[in-house]
């Protein structure tokens, strides 16, 4: 109970001290295979994920997941809870095909097992639904929201919690007041929402509320606070005001480096949004420095194709234009786009975006100034065969301007 309660205030050494002792306790006194002992090995492994140690976290819940196979059967209810938890950490690391099985599986079981309309069942359909809108797959995205949506308003009420994470911020302020943590989170994704709409202002009311009221109820800190911090960051970069995102996003780097530890995926993010801001600044070398260390973190914390490693790599292919590194940009540019096709697919936007990249490359080749001080090769040369006529298929290059 400790390990729960310290999970729940944030305290993750904390709780990773009692969960571990917890573990050892059972496995003397009830063994291994005792549906107790597997429970704690899957709340470890609930714990690691939210430490980032997503290696760590794939192996409890594989251990959970084969003695609750062996001890209760494939579709007992405990069963299928470490099915759908091992889905959201496949999610995490990239694994969308691997994610989709697990919840597909989890979903057919809670079915038979409580029925379509049980919360657990709501819950693993909600978790399809973020899965198929990270795919593209938003018409199947779609349906899954509004099936949870229905089911979670009649088994719940409309304004229960669980119906409200899909709904609006009103039901919640009712049902809990404005301070409530669970009303701040909303608040917060209201402010997401807002910045994603283009309404800039609204989102930016939406985040200070959130944080304010977070820093009183959980204290400046805590890792949903720095979360908060982290949003406004990238709201005042959208704006333009630089000098408040950077602020924004050193205080949410400094506290989640305590916090979470300096390899954490949420860490390495903020270092990455520190190095797009630096570039804005035209801060170069300070940007290539963020860039890198992202890169290097995320490589040994989600992979080498994780969608969130090649965001990364894109941003250091774009760096490197800027600098002039051409050979080194097309580098970062190929990879990113090869990442890309292989996990979203040809007609993903981010695939679309790293094509554009490569064709802005290739264009600035072809177009080169020649002539005396004008004969560096790497700026002639040409666009490999394979790749152009992929370049075109998906995106026609822009003709050129006649002289």
């Amino acid at each position: 109970m400790l390990g729960i309660l310290y999970a729940n205030q944030g305290k993750l050494p904390e709780a990773e001290g009692m969960y571990e002792r917890s573990l050892e306790g059972k496995e003397k006194a009830l063994g291994r295979d005792h549906t107790s002992t597997l429970d704690t090995v899957n709340n470890l492994g609930i714990l690691y994920q939210k430490q980032g140690k997503l290696p760590e976290a794939e192996g409890m819940y594989k251990r959970a997941l084969e003695g609750k196979e062996k001890a209760l059967g494939r579709d007992h209810i405990s069963t299928l809870d470490t099915v759908n938890n091992l889905g959201i950490l496949y999610q995490k690391q990239g694994k969308l095909p691997e994610a989709e099985g697990m919840y597909k599986r989890a979903l057919k079981g809670k079915e038979k097992a409580l029925g379509r309309d049980y919360i657990s069942t709501l819950d693993t359909v909600n978790n399809l639904g973020i899965l198929y809108e990270k795919q593209g797959k938003l018409p199947e995205a779609e349906g899954m929201y509004k099936r949870a949506l229905e089911g979670y308003e009649k088994a719940l009420g409309r304004d229960h919690t669980s119906t409200l994470n899909t709904r609006a911020l009103e039901g919640k302020e009712k049902a809990l007041g404005r301070d409530h943590t669970s009303t701040l989170d909303t608040v917060n994704n209201l402010g997401i929402l807002y910045q994603k709409q283009g309404k800039l202002p609204e989102a930016e009311g939406m985040y200070k509320r959130a944080l304010e009221g977070k820093e009183k109820a959980l204290g400046r800190d805590h890792t949903s606070t720095l979360n908060t911090v982290y949003n406004l960051g990238i709201l005042y970069q959208k704006q333009g005001k630089l000098p408040e995102a950077e602020g924004m996003y050193k205080r949410a780097l400094e506290g989640k480096e305590k916090a979470l530890g300096r390899d954490h995926t949420s860490t390495l993010n903020t270092v990455n949004n520190l190095g797009s801001l630096y570039q804005k600044q035209g801060k170069l070398p300070e940007a290539e420095g963020m860039f890198k260390r992202a890169l290097e973190g995320k490589e040994k914390a989600l992979g080498r194709d994780h969608t969130s490693t090649l965001d990364t790599v894109n941003n250091l292919g774009i760096l490197y234009q800027k600098q002039g590194k051409l050979p080194e940009a097309e580098g970062m540019f190929k990879r990113a786009l090869e990442g890309y096709e292989k996990a979203l697919g040809l007609t993903h936007p981010k695939t679309h975006t790293v094509t554009r990249n490569l064709q802005l490359l290739y264009s600035s080749r072809v177009n080169a100034p020649t002539g005396p001080g004008r004969s560096d090769p790497v700026s002639r040369t040409k666009v490999p065969g394979r790749l152009s006529t992929k370049l075109r298929s998906i995106i026609p290059f822009r003709k050129r301007s006649q002289q």
